[in-house]
């Protein structure tokens, strides 16, 4: 008798909810982890460019499309070009990450002070733009540097926070094929390809294109309105 109620009870609550279970694993799932995703950035390693607490959206059919749920790929339509902020898994322990691509295959990539050098060559620098620091707290935009940085036809800002234990200095290294360099914009706060070595493509799930919705975390999820739909460089 007991067994019949579990029965009925689990043969309405399917009828109830078939649709939408249907909908989440045939449809939600397959979209989410092939053609396009959003994720909220907890950290400040991408400052000033992406802010925590920024929904950020992903097109995950940037480069190619892939078999649900893997690593698989089923085609490839380009390749992430340098400047372009990606979503990869660390090579160390597959968290998910938001970076900037800093070098290509076959670049050499090295850091003097923190100016970073492509092929041998240092990347050029300027005064910031001012949108830029719009929702930074007042404390880190006293006591951090900022610039815009050249990456080769693509200008985005970058900042430099004092931390003793920081790398200014690095490498050089060559980026072996089928593989990135990638760091964050925040340099000194930052834990990228300095650290845990280069991203295979197969790890880069896809591209961020823009900031969808921004709360300030650190100031009772007051919304950044400005961010709203602003687009990511």
């Amino acid at each position: 008798m007991h067994s019949k109620k579990v029965l009925d009870f689990i043969h309405k609550t399917w009828k109830k909810w078939r649709l939408t279970i249907f909908l989440i694993v045939f449809v939600v799932i397959p979209i989410k982890s092939t053609l396009a995703d959003w994720n909220w950035v907890p950290s400040a390693s991408m400052n000033p460019t992406i802010l925590e607490g920024d929904l950020i959206y992903v097109n995950k059919a940037a480069y190619g499309l892939r078999f649900p749920l893997t690593l698989h790929r089923l085609a490839q339509w380009a390749s992430p070009q340098r400047g372009d902020i990606i979503i990869c898994l660390s090579p160390q322990d597959r968290t998910r990450l938001v970076k900037r691509v800093i070098g290509l295959p076959g670049d050499t990539i090295a850091l003097r002070n923190n100016v970073l050098l492509i092929n041998g060559s240092p990347l050029k620098y300027s005064r910031i733009e001012s949108q830029y620091l719009d929702y930074l707290p007042e404390k880190l935009k006293s006591k951090s540097n900022f610039a815009m940085e050249d990456l080769q036809q693509t200008d985005h800002a970058v900042m430099a926070v004092p931390v003793p234990a920081a790398p200014q200095n690095f490498g050089p290294v060559k980026v072996p094929d089928r593989s990135y360099f990638v760091m964050g914009d925040n340099r000194n706060n930052s834990r990228d390809s300095r650290y845990f070595g280069f991203v295979e493509e197969q790890l880069i799930l896809g591209k961020a294109n823009a900031v969808v919705l921004s709360f300030d975390i650190t100031d009772k999820y007051q919304p950044r309105l400005k961010r709203f739909l602003h687009p990511l460089q």
